[in-house]
């Protein structure tokens, strides 16, 4: 496994090849400095504890990625005021659209979900993830603010949030994370309610397996 340099602007990332990544992207302005601030501040008091017994490394940095990212998540299925413009049905398929179109060529796609503030995708890239996330956000910025009449608006930042799964296990917790959040954010009651998620998928699409789009042939 190669492991990418690591990199960081307020949160570190690693970014390792092969693996699936777990990638948050929120609004421009969905996650104020005071609570980035404070999400560094936790990551610096768990680096500064003891490690518990027979704990990797590895799984030291996951146990802490999953706290900060919890914090995170959190505050943005709690937030009231700030930057929705994902509640809008049309800016959401937007979204949605732009995530399927790359996968299968792009990238193997495992889980989405398009939240009001935010969006939550699990994918392997074949390529630089940069270009990934790059391409996709720029050309949805460039769709929704003509749909909503902000051209020139700054939609997303430059950061992500992005989290290597290191085994199916995990993987598959993480299919579920994404496509319960809306149900933990209690804007619906079902995962498969949700418009804008894989989990509407699920009844034929096995957990772990690549999402296949309509038309291209199973292998």
């Amino acid at each position: 496994m190669t492991i990418r340099p690591s990199y960081t602007r307020h949160l570190p990332h690693q970014i390792p090849e092969g693996f699936p990544l777990f990638l948050t992207w929120n609004l421009k302005g969905a996650m104020p400095r005071a609570v980035i601030a404070q999400l560094v501040q936790e990551r610096q008091r768990l680096e500064k504890q003891a490690p518990r017994p027979g704990e990797t490394i590895a799984q030291r940095r996951a146990r802490e990625y999953k706290i900060v990212f919890a914090m995170a998540d959190r505050f943005l299925d709690q937030a009231t005021d700030g930057p929705m413009h994902l509640k809008d049905p049309g800016a959401a398929r937007i979204v949605e659209n732009a995530i399927l179109s790359g996968a299968g060529a792009k990238y193997d796609l495992f889980a989405w979900c398009v939240m009001p503030s935010h969006v939550h995708v699990l994918l392997t890239p074949h390529g630089e993830l940069s270009k990934v996330t790059q391409q996709i956000k720029g050309s949805t910025a460039y769709q929704i603010n003509a749909l909503q009449h902000a051209r020139g608006r700054v939609f997303w930042p430059d950061e992500s949030y992005d989290h290597w799964s290191r085994d199916e296990t995990e993987m598959h917790r993480i299919i579920d994370d994404i496509e319960n959040n809306p149900v933990a954010a209690e804007l619906c009651q079902r995962p498969e309610e949700w418009p804008w998620s894989s989990a509407r998928y699920r009844f034929d699409w096995p957990l772990g397996e690549a999402y296949k789009p309509v038309g291209q042939a199973s292998a």
